[in-house]
């Protein structure tokens, strides 16, 4: 078994990589297991500004695919361990048994659930920084064992790394493939109350199976359609974890916004639709780290403004918009204005 040192110094050396968001996942949990037992876990992107959920990674210990809809749901209508909790509170990791007082029966997910599938305690770890959520990761176990102390401190190290892995990651989705796939268009599925798919427009079926993992055996309803309804109903509990949109990866340069809203009484709209501009624009600049000003020097750039016109906008010497423009490009990864924004607005 690694030790806390050694398991940190792996992970690291995993998250400097040029890995995908997925790899990367799949890596850090192979490590883990060796370190921090555990008998399934969910590993979820999430979209940085609202927190929703959008690309899992996950084993949950046997549970029927059926049931899926049932466990988002009941994830954002519970507060106990919820990584955005976490995350307003500045707690890096903690576990149910923990944040129940030792009585998991507090937890909603837990009580109808978790509890039936055996689990005995998770673990939840939040990866946030000043840029965003990144995403979260939960471990279950299903032995009578709780995750101790110092398990919860191992988990809490990695966090900074992990985070900073996942937001690397985020960002090389930008860079152009080869052999781009087709332009993605609109559409939308009707949810019920308990999240299941009551219809969907004719252009839904194929657009939301490239959601899905290739080798999931699932209905053709992506998670981040469920998480998206999810995120209504817990702000309509009076729970909310953030506006019930996020944007998602399609591939190439494509992404996706997935964004829920009611339909009547009952049902909950979904609907997936490319990216607006100013919503790529958003993500690529917290992907790369970019400070507000460079952000807003980013959309002048995107706007088809020369440097003199920015520093005229921005109320500042042109030298100063120019030096923005150069922090930019070092930190996109890129030499010229072109190719920043080739990339920034998926422009092949």
């Amino acid at each position: 078994m690694p030790s806390a040192r050694e398991l940190l110094d792996r992970v690291e050396r995993h998250c400097r990589a040029d890995h995908t968001a997925t790899r990367l996942r799949q890596i850090v949990l192979a490590d883990l297991r060796a370190a921090v037992p555990f008998d399934g876990h969910v590993f979820t992107l999430t979209d940085p500004v609202t927190r929703i959920g959008t690309s899992p990674v996950a084993d949950l210990v046997g549970m029927r695919l059926a049931r899926l809809p049932e466990l988002i749901r009941l994830r954002y209508l519970t507060v106990a361990t919820r990584w955005s909790d976490l995350l307003d509170r500045g707690t890096a990791a903690t576990s149910l048994r923990i944040d129940t007082g030792g009585d998991p029966a507090r937890s909603r997910v837990w009580r109808e659930v978790l509890h039936e599938l055996d689990v005995f305690d998770t673990a939840t770890v939040v990866f946030g920084d000043r840029y965003g959520c990144w995403g979260f990761l939960e471990l279950l176990r299903k032995s009578p064992r709780a995750f101790d102390p110092t398990q919860l401190t191992t988990l809490a190290a990695l966090a900074a790394p992990i985070t900073r892995g996942l937001r690397t990651a985020l960002g090389r989705t930008f860079v152009a493939e080869e052999g781009e796939l087709a332009p993605a268009g609109p559409a939308a599925v009707v949810l019920g109350p308990d999240l299941r798919m009551r219809g969907q427009t004719p252009a839904a079926a194929a657009a939301l199976l490239r959601l899905n993992p290739p080798q999931e055996a699932m209905p053709p309803i992506p998670n981040s359609a469920y998480n998206a309804g999810a995120a209504l109903l817990a702000a309509e509990h009076g729970v909310p974890v953030g506006p019930p949109w996020s944007r998602v990866h399609l591939g190439g340069a494509r992404w996706l916004t997935v964004r829920a809203d009611r339909l009547g009484t009952e049902d909950i709209a979904v609907s997936l639709a490319p990216s607006t501009l100013a919503e790529r624009l958003d993500l690529f600049g917290r992907a790369h780290t970019l400070s507000t000003r460079e952000a807003q020097v980013l959309g002048l750039l995107a706007a088809g403004l020369e440097s003199p016109h920015m520093a005229s906008d921005l109320g500042i010497p042109e030298h100063t918009a120019n030096d923005h423009v150069k922090a930019i490009l070092a930190k996109s990864g890129v030499r010229t204005r072109q190719e920043l924004l080739s990339r920034a607005l998926g422009i092949v």
